[in-house]
C-alpha cells in the first residue's frame, strides 16, 4: 500500500482539502478554509501545515469565538453545504470557541473545531495553562466541548485520524445530525510524523441524500390535511435548507393553507405572498397569533418548535389540535406527538402537492387570511414611518428594509432587535433574513455578517446591532478591513441592554442593571438617572462607540434623525470598505403585539411591582398545553 508520510497536522489540512459535498448532481468543495489564531499550542503543528498548504486558505481572526461564529453563519448561507474549519491554542483559546461550539450545534449548522491540546505523553505536564485533575490524567480543559459538539474526538495516536477524519465528515455532512465537530490535537502529535495510507487523500464525495418520506405517513399526512378545516404551516429553517421554497410557494398558492415563520424560516415566503401571516409565536404578527390558537392541524416542516415559535406552549389552543411534523431529524419530527415525517423537506411536499389534488381551504378561511397578511403590512408601514424623536428601532428598521435591495442580506442575533425584525422586516428572498436565534448569542451579529459576506460576496450585507452585542465583539471589523469584506454596520445606541430591560420591567423589577450608567455612591445602585441635577453627560457612561469603530478601520457616519439616516444608509453602500451607521435610538418606544413568554417570576417579593407580575404569570401558565396524544392510536389511525 502506498503511503504519505506528513505530520498529524499536514494530513489533517491535506484530509480537509480533498472532502466534497453533492446534491442534486452539484458538488463543490466542503471547507473554505480556516480561521486560526496560533499558540504554542497549535502554531508548530496546524500553524505549520497551514503554511504548507497555501491552497487550503487561512484566515486570521481576532478572537476565537468569532470566528467560530463566522464559520456557523457561513454554513447557514450555503444551506450547510461547505463550512469553515477553526484551530486555536490550548487553554484559553481553545474555551473562547466553546460558545460558538454551542451556537453551532444548536442551530444546527456543521463546523469543524480543531483545539490545540495538552501533551499526549504527559512528561512534561503540567505544561503551560493545562487544567490538573486529581482523579484522572486524561482531561483537559478541551472536555468542555463535548456536551456542544456533535462528534468529540482527541487524536492521542497519528494512526487515529485514519478512522477519526472520516467520522468526523460523516457528522459534519448529515442534515440530521450535523452541528460542531471536535477534533482535540495535543501539541505533541500535531508535530509527529506518520506513513499514512495515500487513499486517505484522495477526493471524496459526500453524497446529500434527500430520504423520501414513508408511503403510509405520507398518505396520512394527506388524508389529515384534506379533512382539516384550518390548517396552519410553521415553516422552519429545513424549508430553506432543502430548497424547499418554490414548492412551498406552489402548494399555499393552490390549496390556500396559510404558512407562519419560525426565526430561521423566515423568507420561505416573501412578505407580500397573500398566504404568508409573517412570524409566528412570542414575536409573532397578530394574524399569525390567531391563526395558531384557532388551527385545527399544524404541519411543521423543518422546525425544531422552540418556546419563541410555541409562545411557551400557549400558542396552539384548539382542543384536538393535531400535528404532522415534516423534518430531516427524527428527533424533531416526533415532537408534540406529532405525525413524524422523517424526511427531506423539498421531496415530501412535491409529494404532497400530488396526493392532495384539488384540495383548498374555505373560501372564508383564505379570505380572513389574507386580511390578517394585507393589515399587518398597513401596521409595518406605520412603524416605519412613526415620526419618533429620538428615532425608534421600528423606524430604523424600516430605513434599512426599504433602502436594501431584494437580495441584500439582514444580520441579527440578540436584544430586542431580533424580535422587531422578525415581525417587520419585509423579506423578498429566502436568503434575505439571517437571524441567529437559536442560542441568541449577544456578538454574534458583526463575526456572522463577515461570514454570510464571504459565502455571499455579491449581496450587501447589513449588520444590525446593539450597543449591548458591539461592546462583547465587536474587533472582527478589523477582519473585514484585512481581507477586503464590506459590510454595513447599523449600530443602534440605546444606553444598555434594552432587551432585557423591558422583560424585566414586565416582572416588576424595573430594569434594574440594564442600563449603562454610573454608580450613585450614596444609594450604591446603577441608577445614573437620579443623580441631580440629570444630564445626558450624567446621566450615560461617556463611551463613544462611533469613534470605537472607526479606531478599528471602519467608515464611520452618524445619523441624528430620520432624513439624516437614510442619507447614511444611502453614502454607506458607496463606500469601499466597511461602514459603520452609527444611530441613537429611543430604549423606550418598541412595537406592540407580543405574545406571553415563559419567565419565571419571584413567587414572593417585598415589592409590589413583582407581586403583580407573578400574579400575571399564574394566570397565563393556565393557557400552557401538553401534546401527547398518539397520531396512532384507535380510530384516528383509520382515514
Amino acid at each position: 500500500m502506498a503511503t504519505k508520510k506528513l505530520t498529524v497536522a499536514q494530513a489533517t489540512i491535506a484530509f480537509l482539502e480533498q472532502q466534497y459535498v453533492e446534491r442534486d448532481g452539484h458538488a463543490q468543495a466542503f471547507f473554505a478554509g480556516c480561521f486560526g489564531i496560533f499558540g504554542h499550542g497549535n502554531v508548530a503543528g496546524l500553524g505549520q501545515a497551514l503554511q504548507q498548504y497555501p491552497s487550503f486558505p487561512y484566515y486570521q481572526a481576532r478572537n476565537e469565538q468569532s470566528m467560530v461564529h463566522t464559520a456557523a453563519a457561513f454554513a447557514k448561507v450555503k444551506n450547510r453545504l461547505s463550512t469553515f474549519a477553526c484551530t486555536s491554542s490550548i487553554g484559553p483559546g481553545a474555551t473562547n470557541m466553546v460558545t460558538g461550539a454551542a451556537l453551532a450545534t444548536i442551530n444546527r449548522l456543521p463546523v469543524l473545531l480543531l483545539p490545540g491540546d495538552i501533551f499526549s505523553r504527559r512528561n512534561v505536564a503540567p505544561v503551560l495553562q493545562q487544567l490538573e485533575s486529581a482523579i484522572s490524567q486524561d482531561i483537559s480543559v478541551n472536555d468542555c466541548f463535548k456536551p456542544v459538539s456533535k462528534y468529540w474526538d482527541r487524536i492521542n495516536r497519528a494512526e487515529q485520524l485514519i478512522t477519526s477524519l472520516p467520522e468526523a465528515m460523516r457528522v459534519l455532512t448529515s442534515q440530521a445530525e450535523t452541528g460542531t465537530v471536535t477534533l482535540a490535537m495535543p501539541q505533541d502529535v500535531q508535530a509527529e510524523a506518520f506513513d499514512f495510507p495515500a487513499e486517505l487523500f484522495e477526493k471524496r464525495i459526500w453524497h446529500i441524500a434527500r430520504p423520501r418520506p414513508d408511503s403510509t405517513l405520507i398518505q396520512k399526512a394527506a388524508a389529515w390535511i384534506r379533512q382539516s378545516k384550518r390548517p396552519l404551516i410553521l415553516a422552519g429553517g429545513g424549508v430553506i435548507y432543502s430548497g424547499a421554497t418554490e414548492v412551498l410557494k406552489k402548494i399555499v398558492n393552490r390549496t390556500g393553507i396559510p404558512v407562519a415563520e419560525t426565526f430561521a424560516g423566515k423568507g420561505a415566503l416573501r412578505y407580500d405572498e397573500p398566504e404568508n401571516l409573517g412570524a409566528c409565536g412570542v414575536t409573532g404578527t397578530p394574524g399569525a397569533i390567531a391563526a395558531a390558537k384557532e388551527a385545527d392541524l399544524i404541519i411543521g416542516i423543518g422546525t425544531r418548535y422552540s418556546d419563541f415559535t410555541t409562545a411557551s406552549k400557549t400558542a396552539f389552543q384548539y382542543p384536538d389540535v393535531k400535528f404532522i411534523n415534516i423534518n430531516i431529524a427524527e428527533f424533531d419530527a416526533y415532537k408534540h406527538a406529532a405525525l413524524p415525517i422523517v424526511a427531506d423537506a423539498k421531496v415530501t411536499l412535491e409529494e404532497l402537492d400530488t396526493l392532495l389534488g384539488n384540495y383548498e381551504v374555505d373560501s372564508a378561511y383564505r379570505a380572513q387570511n389574507r386580511q390578517y397578511n394585507q393589515s399587518w403590512d398597513q401596521k409595518v408601514n406605520e412603524i416605519y414611518s412613526l415620526g419618533h424623536q429620538p428615532i425608534s428601532q421600528g423606524e430604523v428598521i424600516g430605513a434599512v428594509n426599504e433602502g436594501a435591495e431584494p437580495r441584500d442580506v439582514m444580520v441579527c442575533a440578540a436584544g430586542s432587535m431580533p424580535g422587531d425584525l422578525h415581525k417587520c422586516w419585509r423579506t423578498r428572498d429566502p436568503k434575505g433574513f439571517h437571524l441567529e436565534y437559536g442560542y441568541s448569542c449577544m456578538g454574534y451579529e458583526i463575526a456572522g455578517g463577515l461570514g454570510i459576506k464571504m459565502a455571499a460576496p455579491d449581496r450587501e450585507v447589513y449588520v444590525m446591532v446593539g450597543d449591548g452585542s458591539y461592546l462583547m465583539l465587536s474587533q472582527e471589523i478589523i477582519t473585514s478591513i484585512q481581507e477586503n469584506i464590506k459590510l454595513i454596520i447599523v449600530l443602534l445606541n440605546n444606553h444598555g441592554f434594552a432587551s432585557i430591560g423591558g422583560l424585566s420591567r414586565s416582572l416588576g423589577t424595573e430594569g434594574f442593571g440594564t442600563r449603562y450608567l454610573y454608580r450613585d455612591q450614596d444609594k450604591g445602585y446603577l441608577n445614573g438617572d437620579e443623580i441631580s441635577p440629570v444630564t445626558a453627560e450624567q446621566r450615560y457612561l461617556p463611551v463613544d462607540l462611533a469613534a470605537n469603530a472607526a479606531s478599528l478601520g471602519a467608515v464611520v457616519i452618524k445619523a441624528a434623525d430620520m432624513a439624516s439616516l437614510n442619507e447614511a444608509l444611502t453614502a454607506a453602500r458607496k463606500t469601499d470598505r466597511t461602514t459603520v451607521v452609527y444611530v441613537e435610538t429611543d430604549r423606550y418606544q418598541g412595537i406592540e403585539g407580543y405574545s406571553w413568554w415563559e419567565v419565571p417570576v419571584s413567587e414572593v417579593s417585598t415589592k409590589e411591582s413583582v407581586q403583580a407580575a407573578f400574579a400575571t404569570y399564574q394566570k397565563e401558565k393556565q393557557a400552557q398545553r401538553d401534546y401527547v396524544k398518539p397520531p396512532f392510536s384507535g380510530e384516528d389511525w383509520e382515514d
